[in-house]
């Protein structure tokens, strides 16, 4: 069975993960099939980067999702930022 589950990468003290596609039967250190992006839960607010539609793909494959990347998947996708206003622009 598959799953969909964080991987702990990082210092001591300075935690950073990634969401990773992976046999459910062996360890979170073990070979993935897809990585899907990124998490690093130190910066406030924290960076979240990963892809939800291969999310959506493996899901619907059967895929079983971890209770932390669920509520990952549950946050809501940040705005595009603003480009900047260029000085020339303003004068």
């Amino acid at each position: 069975m598959l799953k969909i589950r964080l991987r702990r990468m990082g210092a001591r003290n300075r935690p950073y993960y990634r969401i990773v596609v992976s046999d459910s039967r062996s360890t979170a250190r073990a070979e993935v099939l897809e990585e899907l992006g990124s998490y690093d839960p130190v910066p406030n607010p924290p960076a979240l980067s990963f892809d939800r539609e291969r999310a959506r793909h493996w899901i619907g494959l059967g895929a079983d999702v971890s209770p932390t990347v669920r509520s990952l998947l549950e946050r809501p996708e940040p705005a595009p930022a603003a480009p900047a206003a260029s000085p020339a622009a303003s004068a």
